[in-house]
């Protein structure tokens, strides 16, 4: 009776948090734990949302939940940033999220905002605010979140090696951004995904890049036009870098 229409995404939350908090080893096995929101993704309008309930009482920091070194652990709270604002739905973070407190949230103090000096910190931050402008400013991040329409896998199954693809189409026919995953901290080279559409893509986003508190891993990709994969009737090779993700931009047909 208050006007909300939209649910949290308490399965997803869940899920996503358990596959980050096991060590990328072990990941293959559980691959499900990142593809199950995908049957019921569409049956209701979700937020997905990190919220203060997961940072109080004794469950730890976002951070403090991901698994490896610290560097690792920064590495993990950007990947799921970028994995929430990808996914179909409205993206929700908590008071300290965006820039990785390693304290609990509390309410008698004030955020630690003096991590901002440290540059892993501020690169999460950077990072976030980055993914937010992208998500508002890019059609094919918004325009069909309660859409099925709107999302297509490219490639769902690769538990081998714990990586992700799929593709987040807007209302036009080139409106379509491919969304690339990589969860463990293994640079994966050249791996081919299937694209719809030959011309020009671009690297849009990259959250390994080193300013964001990335690596040193070079950023690569290639459009093979007529060389089908996944379905599709052309593809890109990528490095996909550790612990990262990549978005990659259709920007229209080569000499268009």
């Amino acid at each position: 009776g208050l006007g909300f229409d939209m649910k949290w995404d308490m399965g997803w939350m869940n899920d996503t948090l358990t596959y980050l908090g096991r060590d990328p080893i072990h990941r293959t096995h559980h691959h499900n734990e990142l593809t199950f929101r995908h049957v019921y993704g569409h049956s209701e309008r979700y937020v997905l949302s990190l919220s203060h309930d997961e940072v109080v009482h004794g469950k730890g920091s976002l951070i403090q939940k991901m698994a490896g070194d610290r560097w690792q652990q920064l590495a993990h709270v950007r990947l799921l940033s970028a994995y929430m604002h990808a996914l179909p739905g409205k993206t929700l973070l908590f008071m300290g999220q965006e820039f990785a407190q390693w304290r609990e949230w509390a309410h008698e103090r004030q955020l630690d905002w003096e991590l901002l000096d440290d540059a892993g910190h501020a690169g999460v931050h950077r990072w976030n605010k980055a993914l937010n402008h992208f998500s508002t400013s890019s059609p094919p991040m918004h325009q069909r979140d309660f859409d099925p329409g709107g999302f297509e896998w490219v490639c769902a199954d690769d538990a081998a090696h714990s990586t992700l693809s799929f593709l987040r189409w807007g209302k036009g026919d080139e409106d379509v951004v491919l969304v690339a995953l990589n969860f463990t901290p293994v640079p994966r080279y050249d791996v081919r995904l299937g694209v719809p559409l030959t011309g020009d893509w671009e690297i849009t986003l990259n959250s390994d890049d080193p300013q964001y508190g990335g690596s040193e891993v070079e950023p690569w990709m290639e459009h093979d036009p007529g060389h089908p994969s996944h379905g599709f009737e052309h593809s890109v090779r990528v490095t996909l870098p550790p612990l990262g993700a990549l978005f990659v931009t259709f920007k229209g047909q080569a000499g268009g």
